[in-house]
């Protein structure tokens, strides 16, 4: 958690949000209560408090937002992975090639820069670019804003690129329908013992790179039981996103999930996100 790792996102500090051409710059102050300012002489009960009462309020921000995805019959998926997994080719091509099957659209989240959004822009995609500074992870405030500056359309799909990291956004829940870890083949079989936390909260494992495993000493059954040691119940795909290489799968589970948000049942109006 934020609280003990000391990433915190010091009082006030300003995350960006931009939506870059297509809806100018937009700055929030988001405030949270992990501060590292704040840590030194915390005892451990103020530590164990300040963390329930954090991830109490993102719980109830996240539930605002689910309820605004659910009126809009829209698919949300959370990718998140440590850095260089190849997470933003791979949204980039997917967003490419379904862009055409049903509406797409996508917050990147990243410390700084927004290279990514832009890759994705450049795909034919409208993205969101949420820039965290200090902070390791998005959380279900700053999803809430974003979704403010984008042009969300019914019955489509919201891919969010987290911040690359296995540890907080483990914890953190957006309002999404399912989180989708993303692993490389590059990286070594021994992630999910790593980083079991992760792996337990995904519903679906993505292998990536695999065309690079004659050129590698990974071994790809070992990876798929360390991940079902974290979460039984995870489901794993191997892809490619270069050679493209197991896609079509991939697109299948994304068409999957998008009819079963089609069909559930919708509430009251609500918005976002609650203050």
């Amino acid at each position: 958690m934020c609280v003990t790792c000391g990433c915190g996102d010091a009082e006030g500090l300003d995350t960006t949000i931009d939506g870059g051409a297509m809806t100018g710059h937009q700055h929030h102050r988001i405030t949270d209560a992990h501060n590292d300012d704040h840590l030194e002489g915390l005892g451990e009960p103020r530590l164990i408090r300040l963390e329930q009462d954090l991830l109490g309020k993102n719980k109830k921000l996240a539930a605002a937002n689910r309820q605004f995805f659910r009126e809009r019959e829209t698919l949300v998926v959370n990718l998140v992975s440590s850095p260089g997994s190849g997470k933003t080719t791979l949204l980039a091509r997917t967003a490419e090639e379904l862009r055409a099957r049903f509406p797409i659209a996508v917050i990147e989240g990243d410390q700084q820069s927004s290279l990514d959004a832009q890759r994705i822009r450049d795909a034919g995609v409208p993205a969101i670019q949420i820039n965290t500074g200090k902070l390791c992870h998005l959380d279900a405030h700053m999803i809430g804003h974003a979704v403010e500056d984008l042009d969300l359309c019914k019955r489509g799909v919201l891919f969010i690129e987290n911040v690359g990291n296995l540890v907080c956004p483990a914890e953190f829940d957006l309002g999404e329908d399912h989180k989708v870890v993303v692993v490389s083949a590059t990286e070594g079989e021994d992630k999910p013992l790593k980083y079991p936390h992760m792996f337990a909260a995904a519903d679906l494992m993505l292998l990536n790179k695999i065309d690079l495993l004659p050129h590698l000493a990974f071994e790809v059954d070992r990876c798929h039981e360390f991940a079902r040691r974290a979460n039984p119940d995870i489901e794993i795909l191997e892809i490619s996103a270069i050679t493209g290489a197991g896609l079509p799968r991939w697109y299948d589970w994304i068409e999957r999930g998008l009819e079963s948000v089609k069909t559930a049942p919708n509430s009251e109006q609500s918005t976002p996100h609650a203050n």
